[in-house]
C-alpha cells in the first residue's frame, strides 16, 4: 500500500474539528487498505507501533531528527532550525525544504516500508545507535515526498495529533467490517479485553464480527479497567443499588493490574503502561502468595510503615515511579498489595460473571500475610451500617469506600465507567472539598513575575458519551515557583498550533495541546457559567458548569490518562449535591 494514500488521508482528517466527517475519512481510509496491513495502519494512525502495554516507542529526539531531516534535505542544520523557529513544527519545516528541492521521488514510498524502518529504529539499541536510527531516518525521508515525510516526522517525533480518539477508530471499523456503526459496542469489547487496537482491526478484516466474537482474554494482555461512578450519600448509594451492595475500602494507592503467567509476572497501570521493573517486591510477592499458574488479578499497591503497618499517602507511592534506583527505593518504600478483583484464572475468564463471583474465586487463589491481602469489605442493606463502615474505612487511613452492585448483572465492565461500582469518599459530604482531576487543554501567558511562562491554565473534564473535553475552569493558583518554571517543558511534547478537536471551548487560549496532562484540582465552588462548556445546556440554557476559585494541589496524575479524568457527569452531579444541600 503507497504511503501516500495515508498521509493523503491524515491531511483531510488534519483540516476538520467535526468528528462525524474524521470517521467519514477514516472509513475511506481503511476502505482502501489492504487487509494484510490494516493492522500497521491503524498503529500508525493512533502515532505508534504496538499496543501501548509493550511499551515500544519509536524514541527518536528532537535534536536527532533535525539531524536527519537536514541530512534528507541536503542543507544545513542552522537552516532546518531557522525554518523551524519559523513553522514551529518540524513536519512543516521538512515539508518545506522538500519542495524547495524540488527533486523527483522515483518510486512509491510504501506502508509495509515506512512501518518497518521505523520499527527497525525503535529496536536498535547498543553502541552506535544514534547514528544507525538518524541514517535509517535520513533515508527513509529521502525516499519520501514532501507531504509524506511531513507526517512521518510527526510520527516519530510524536507530534501526529490527528485527533482520532479509539472510539472514532473502533467505529470506523465497525461500519467497514462489521455492518454498521450499531456493531461498535462487540468492536469495542474486543478492544476492551485486549488493549490492541492493530490486533482488532487485523481480525475483523479477516474474520468479521464471527472473528471478533472468538476474542478471549488472555494473560499478559492488559485489560481495559472498570470505572466507578459516584455519589455523595450512603442513602443514594443504596437507593442505586437497589437496597443492597458490597462495601469495599478505597486505599490510597496505585491501582495496578497483575497478570501471572507461571513464575512470569507482569504489572500493568490503570493506564495500562507495564511498570513490572518499578516493583520486584510486588513480583515475588506475587509469585510467592497467588495460587495459580495463571492470572489476571486487579490490586491497590499501597505504600506502608513495615515497622507499624501503617499506610502511607499516594505521594509516598510516587517514589517508587522512577527508572533508576528502584532498589533503594524499595527499601525506602516498601509496599503491601491489596486484590480488590480477579479477572482470570488458568483459562477461565470472569469478566462476565457477576462480582460475588469473582470475588470467591479470588479468595481462593490468595494467600494472606503481612505484605498480601483482600480488599476489607462487607455485603450491606444497612444505611447506617455502610455509613459506620466508612468512617472505619477513613480511620485505617483510606480514601473513602467503593460500593458495588452484587446481583447477576454485576459483571467486569472492561474499559466502561458505570453505576456497577460507585466512589464514596470522605470529601463528597461537604461543598466542593472534593479534589477533581482535569486534563490541562490550554494556556494563557503569565504577566509580570510570570512573564516567560504560563500565567494560568485552562482545564477541561471529559465527556465519554461525546469523546470530547469541555472546559470547566481556569486555574492560575497554588503552582509553586518550581512548578511554574516547569510548565513550559512539562507540556511541550503537547503544544499545537490550534484549539485541539476533541476540546470544546468557548475561550480563547493562547496557547493549545492536545488533551494530556491531568491536574488534580480543588475550588470553591461549582457555579453556572456562560463561558465554560461542561454541561452546556444540561442545567439551564446557554450556560455551562466552572468551577470558581480553583486551585492546583501539587499533585500531577501522571498515573492517569486524559481519558480518566473527571467526567461531566460527576461535575454535574457535584453541583446538584450542592443545590440539595442548599435547599435543604
Amino acid at each position: 500500500m503507497d504511503y501516500g494514500l495515508i498521509a493523503e488521508a491524515y491531511e483531510k482528517i488534519e483540516r476538520t474539528s467535526k468528528r462525524l466527517e474524521m470517521t467519514d475519512y477514516l472509513v475511506d481510509l481503511i476502505k482502501g487498505t489492504p487487509r494484510e496491513v490494516i493492522g500497521k495502519v491503524v498503529y500508525l494512525t493512533q502515532g505508534k507501533l504496538y499496543p501501548d502495554y509493550m511499551g515500544i516507542e519509536i524514541g527518536i529526539a528532537e535534536k536527532l531528527a533535525i539531524r536527519a531531516v537536514a541530512l534528507a534535505a541536503d542543507v544545513g542544520e542552522d537552516k532546518v532550525k531557522k525554518s523551524y523557529r519559523e513553522t514551529g513544527d518540524l513536519g512543516e519545516t521538512i515539508q518545506r525544504l522538500l519542495e524547495e528541492k524540488a527533486r523527483h521521488v522515483e518510486k512509491p514510498l510504501t506502508v509495509e516500508e515506512v512501518y518497518e524502518t521505523l520499527d527497525k529504529m525503535a529496536k536498535t539499541m547498543g553502541p552506535g545507535t544514534i547514528e544507525m536510527k538518524m541514517n535509517l531516518l535520513s533515508s527513509l525521508l529521502e525516499k519520501a515526498n514532501p507531504n509524506e515525510a511531513k507526517y512521518i516526522i510527526r510520527t516519530i517525533t510524536g507530534k501526529l495529533r490527528l485527533g482520532i480518539a479509539d472510539m472514532t477508530m473502533l467505529d470506523a471499523l465497525a461500519i467497514v467490517y462489521a455492518g454498521g456503526k450499531h456493531f461498535r459496542k462487540e468492536v469495542e469489547r474486543a478492544y476492551n479485553i485486549s488493549s490492541d487496537l492493530g490486533e482488532v482491526a487485523s481480525t475483523i478484516a479477516k474474520g468479521g464480527l464471527k472473528g471478533i466474537r472468538k476474542f478471549g482474554v488472555h494473560a499478559g494482555k492488559p485489560i481495559r479497567s472498570m470505572l466507578a461512578e459516584r455519589l455523595p450519600s450512603a442513602q443514594e448509594i443504596l437507593d442505586k443499588m437497589g437496597g443492597s451492595c458490597a462495601v469495599e475500602y478505597k486505599y490510597d494507592g496505585e491501582r495496578i493490574q497483575i497478570h501471572k503467567k507461571g513464575d512470569e509476572v507482569s504489572l500493568f497501570s490503570r493506564r495500562l503502561e507495564n511498570i513490572t521493573h518499578q516493583y520486584p517486591d510486588v513480583l515475588e510477592l506475587v509469585r510467592e502468595n497467588i495460587r495459580a499458574k495463571e492470572a489476571i488479578i486487579e490490586c491497590e499497591c499501597v505504600a506502608v510503615d513495615l515497622d507499624t503497618g501503617e499506610m502511607k499517602p499516594f505521594q509516598e507511592l510516587m517514589h517508587r515511579r522512577r527508572k533508576y534506583g528502584i532498589e533503594q527505593a524499595m527499601e525506602e518504600y516498601p509496599v503491601s498489595i491489596f486484590a480488590f478483583d480477579v479477572l482470570y484464572v488458568d483459562g477461565r475468564d470472569l469478566t462476565l460473571c457477576s462480582y460475588p463471583e469473582r470475588r470467591k474465586a479470588l479468595e481462593k487463589i490468595i494467600r494472606i500475610n503481612d505484605r498480601v491481602g483482600l480488599t476489607t469489605y462487607l455485603v450491606t442493606s444497612d444505611v447506617e451500617e455502610l455509613e459506620k463502615f466508612f468512617e472505619k474505612a477513613i480511620e485505617d487511613g483510606c480514601e473513602g469506600l467503593v460500593c458495588k452492585a452484587t446481583g447477576p448483572h454485576a459483571v467486569y465492565q472492561a474499559g466502561a465507567r458505570g453505576w456497577l461500582w460507585i466512589k464514596y469518599k470522605r470529601e463528597y459530604k461537604s461543598e466542593m472539598t472534593d479534589t477533581v482531576d482535569l486534563v490541562v487543554v490550554g494556556a494563557f501567558h503569565g504577566r509580570g513575575k510570570r512573564a516567560g511562562t504560563y500565567g494560568a491554565l485552562l482545564l477541561a473534564a471529559y465527556d465519554p458519551e461525546s469523546d470530547i473535553f469541555p472546559t470547566v475552569t481556569k486555574c492560575g493558583t497554588g503552582f509553586t515557583d518550581k512548578d511554574l518554571a516547569e510548565l513550559p517543558g512539562k507540556l511541550g511534547k503537547y503544544r499545537i498550533s490550534h484549539k485541539h478537536p476533541r476540546v470544546d471551548s468557548l475561550i480563547e487560549a493562547d496557547v493549545w495541546f492536545t488533551p494530556g496532562l491531568v491536574l488534580e484540582t480543588i475550588g470553591a465552588e461549582i457555579t453556572l457559567s456562560p463561558v465554560h462548556t461542561c454541561a452546556w445546556d444540561r442545567i439551564r440554557r446557554e450556560s455551562g458548569l466552572a468551577i470558581r476559585f480553583p486551585r492546583f494541589t501539587g499533585n500531577y496524575r501522571f498515573d492517569k490518562a486524559p481519558e480518566d479524568a473527571t467526567t461531566v457527569q460527576e461535575i454535574v452531579e457535584m453541583y446538584q449535591g450542592r443545590l440539595r444541600k442548599v435547599s435543604a
